[in-house]
């Protein structure tokens, strides 16, 4: 089964609990067109599919992210956001749900701010890198950035939750400050960037 179909019957499931995966492929995706959990049909390259299969692409990197030796602070709000995501989801699966709510940015914001007081302040443009695990939150960094202009372009077309965009945004941005704060625990420097000298 591809993976925005799995993807769609798990967070649809997820919906049901009288429900459990037994069968990995059904052959009814095989023309490019798949369920939603409201039984609505859509095509798998349609913008909503689109935005559950990066949400989903984020979570397994978060995923690896968590594979990683991690300090407990950031193990408990990594496992937290993985799950959020697939609240995310769900809300994505079934259109007309909510289940993503304002204070959950909130919350971000106020995990992110104890985080930052811990780092230098930010004074030059820094590269993606340092120890493994701030690479890792680079780019779960940089998928969630994605994952933010999706759902907006899907907001624009088709009504939604605006505290789901509201989330993305405060995510991505505790993704970077995530990942300055782990090269800090790891002893390794922030990668700064250097511009080319112009002629060099």
């Amino acid at each position: 089964m591809p993976a925005a179909r799995a993807v769609a019957r798990s967070w649809t499931w997820g919906a049901d609990m009288g429900h459990r995966l037994s069968r990995i492929y059904t052959r009814t995706g095989d023309e490019g067109i798949t369920s939603l959990g409201d039984g609505t049909r859509a095509g798998k390259d349609s913008l909503r599919i689109e935005v559950m299969g990066e949400v989903d692409e984020l979570n397994a990197i978060l995923g690896v992210l968590l594979a990683h030796t991690l300090p407990q602070e950031a193990y408990d709000i990594l496992t937290r956001i993985q799950h959020e995501l697939f609240d995310l989801g769900a809300e994505l699966c079934l259109p007309g749900q909510v289940r993503i709510r304002p204070e959950q940015a909130t919350r971000l914001e106020q995990e992110l701010d104890v985080l930052n007081e811990e780092l230098e302040p930010l004074v030059e443009f820094i590269l993606p890198g340092g120890h493994p695990m701030a690479a890792h939150a680079h780019v779960a960094r940089t998928v969630c950035r994605r994952v933010e202009r999706r759902l907006i372009a899907l907001l624009r077309e088709q009504p939604g939750n605006p505290a789901s965009r509201q989330y993305v945004n405060r995510l991505s941005d505790l993704l970077f400050v995530l990942a300055r704060w782990l090269n800090l625990r790891a002893s390794r420097p922030d990668v700064l960037w250097k511009p080319a000298k112009p002629g060099a």
